[in-house]
């Protein structure tokens, strides 16, 4: 029983230590060919956004406003899939452990 209990521990601190690499862990989304990018972290944390001149169009201001949401959900879908590669495995192994809450 000792042994199963330093196993789910040691599983939850590579459980935390992950998560702590994964929130330090810049990804970048892109839209309109790279004319908009936005990098997050991989917990999903707007970090930076680059918009190129080319995609400014005060005429059009809708477009730009596009091009940046698609460029952020881009960066979010791969900082998830980050995440599910990551955490995935981790959370699994706890999850399978019997009186532990995940």
């Amino acid at each position: 029983m000792q042994q199963l209990l330093q196993q789910a521990q040691k599983m939850q601190q590579d459980l935390v230590a992950a998560q702590q690499e994964l929130a330090q862990t810049p990804v970048e989304g892109s839209a309109g060919g790279g004319l908009v990018k936005a990098t997050v972290t991989g917990a999903g944390e707007l970090t930076a956004l680059v918009i190129d001149p080319k995609a400014v169009d005060p005429q059009d201001t809708e477009t730009l406003a596009d091009l940046v949401l698609a460029a952020v959900r881009d960066a979010n879908a791969t900082a998830q899939q980050l995440a599910q590669e990551k955490l995935g495995p981790l959370a699994q192994g706890l999850g399978g452990m019997p009186g532990l809450p995940f």
